[in-house]
């Protein structure tokens, strides 16, 4: 469950969808619903015009207009704080790198169910990444094909890798404090220093450091 309110939108050209992504999350507390498109310029100008007020956009990929990877680049750019989970049937290795490349902090498959939705969403809004396990194996693959070690690895403190595997493996800063024995403040410090580093601007954008760099999690 989300401890504070979490207004969101979504983007989706079978409106069938749409309706159950409301269904879903009218059960659960600290949703507010913002809107919805059906069609990616639509889309686009209505996300704009919210802006600031948005904390998630959920989105399709396939649709008239733009696509759900041309929505969430345009978020990304012009409200950074905004988390897009990207929701698809496209299990093929281009269309997901072109999501990471996109900062997407999710990526679930629409055969998935209502727990993995949600625990997605619950995810990627305290500040970590959720793609679908089944997509996991795809994603290093890809990244691997052209693995290449990264300078900056090195330039990483002992305390630093050992939150960077953490993060890799989905967990929020208050799981890694807890796995740690440190505190939440001294996490998001060891986080903030990551970014800097790496060059990296969200939690996914560390993971993909991390794979590129053949950083080894276990």
């Amino acid at each position: 469950m989300l401890e504070s309110n979490c207004n969101f939108f979504v983007v989706d050209d079978h409106q069938l969808i749409i309706d159950g992504i409301l269904g879903m999350l009218k059960e659960e507390a600290n949703f507010t619903f913002l809107g919805s498109a059906n069609e990616g310029y639509t889309a686009e100008e209505k996300l704009l015009e919210l802006g600031g007020q948005l904390d998630l956009v959920i989105t399709d990929i396939n649709m008239s207009g733009q696509t759900g990877i041309d929505i969430c680049k345009k978020m990304k750019s012009a409200f950074p704080s905004v988390k897009v989970l990207i929701i698809s049937m496209y299990q093929n290795n281009t269309v997901i790198r072109e999501a990471m490349m996109a900062e997407a902090d999710g990526y679930i498959l629409k055969t998935s169910g209502k727990k993995d939705f949600i625990l997605a969403i619950e995810r990627i809004m305290e500040g970590g990444s959720y793609y679908s396990e089944a997509i996991l194996p795809i994603i290093y693959q890809e990244f691997k094909k052209e693995q290449e070690k990264v300078d900056a690895l090195a330039q990483l403190t002992s305390r630093e890798l050992d939150v960077l595997k953490l993060i890799v493996q989905e967990m929020t800063s208050e799981d890694i404090a807890k796995a740690l024995f440190i505190s939440k403040k001294t996490v998001d410090n060891h986080r903030q220093n990551l970014l800097v580093k790496t060059g990296s601007k969200s939690s996914i954008g560390l993971v993909k450091f991390a794979i590129k760099a053949g950083l080894e999690i276990q």
